[in-house]
Order: structure tokens, then C-alpha cells, then sequence
């Protein structure tokens, strides 16, 4: 439909961002292998996934009415998504700050790569690694170093209790392990 035909009081449509945000002027910390993660995705978003949907896109448009054409319109679709996280990715790591935690010298206190095993006061030990915003995966036990459970955790050493504030109130968590993955 041509622009000439909308309404001045419809929203533009905002693209949504693909990931995480991060607080207001805090550093986008990354391990190594999160970097990895994300060249990985963003070389597989351009080699693979970008070329097969324009391909589609191109049979698409060369079968005829495109208006009444769902391969066509799911494929452009589909390629201002892959578009849209390429960008997101290529921003992310432009201001990436990439960190090795096994150059982390005090391995006796909590600080950004670590992996702590703990007990809540439902004496349930719990094992997370502090990694970046952009590679947190809570099903692997990574999370961000801007989450709560991470901002209760950092700097704290074996055996500290820490407070950690939750939606059903505070509760204490006692630090039981701290490790540093070597490589």
C-alpha cells in the first residue's frame, strides 16, 4: 500500500531490538568465547541464512503478482529479521569489551568469568557463570553480570553471605565454590 494512503495518526512501526539491553553507560563486557559466539552467528546470518532467503525471495518475485504472494512476502519478512539481528550484532560487537577470565590473578573473590556454586536458603546448591550480557544462556547456568543473582555475587568470597533481593523478598546465598574456567 503507498504511503499516500495511511493514516497521519498511525505509529510508525519500530523495529524491535534483538537482544539485551544494556544499562546506561556500563561496558559491554564479553568473554573470548561469547565474542566467538556472536562472529560464529554473524558469519553464519551472512553465508547461509542471508543467501537462501534472497534466493527464495528472488523465485518468489519472478512468479508474478507479489501483493497476493506469501512466499515473497514471508521472505522479505524473514530477511528484515536477519537483516535487523545482523545489524544488532555488528553494533554489539563494535563496542564489545572482550575479557579472558583466565587472566583473572584473584581467583579468590567473585569478579567477571567466574563460575560460583552456591546455596540459597532453601539449601539447593545452584552453579552460575558470570558472563556478558549478550552471551547469558540461563539453560547452560551463564548468567549476565548485570543480573541480580550476579550483582549479589561479585566480589564476595568463599563462604560470604550475600543478600539477594527476589520478587518473593531477600534472601541469603552462601558463596560454597569459586572457579575460573583455564582456557
Amino acid at each position: 500500500m503507498s504511503k499516500a494512503f495511511t493514516k497521519e495518526t498511525e505509529p510508525e512501526e519500530v523495529e524491535p531490538d534483538d537482544g539485551p539491553s544494556l544499562p546506561r553507560g556500563a561496558k559491554n563486557y564479553i568473554t573470548l568465547a561469547g565474542l566467538a559466539r556472536l562472529q560464529a552467528e554473524l558469519k553464519h546470518l551472512n553465508s547461509v541464512e542471508r543467501p537462501k532467503i534472497v534466493e527464495a525471495v528472488s523465485w518468489a518475485a519472478g512468479n508474478g503478482d507479489r501483493s497476493e504472494n506469501g512466499d515473497y512476502i514471508y521472505g522479505k519478512k524473514k530477511l528484515r529479521e536477519i537483516d535487523r539481528r545482523i545489524r544488532f550484532l555488528l553494533k554489539r560487537m563494535e563496542i564489545a569489551e572482550p575479557v579472558d577470565p583466565v587472566l583473572q590473578t584473584n581467583r579468590e573473590q567473585i569478579f567477571f568469568g567466574a563460575t560460583v556454586t552456591y546455596c540459597a536458603d532453601d539449601d539447593n546448591e545452584r552453579t552460575v557463570r558470570i558472563v556478558g550480557v549478550d552471551e547469558a544462556r540461563l539453560e547452560e547456568g551463564e548468567v549476565s553480570w548485570v543480573s541480580p543473582i550476579a550483582k549479589a555475587l561479585m566480589q564476595r568470597r568463599i563462604g560470604d553471605i550475600a543478600k539477594l533481593h527476589t520478587p518473593q523478598g531477600v534472601i541469603d546465598i552462601e558463596v560454597l565454590e569459586i572457579a575460573y574456567q583455564d582456557s
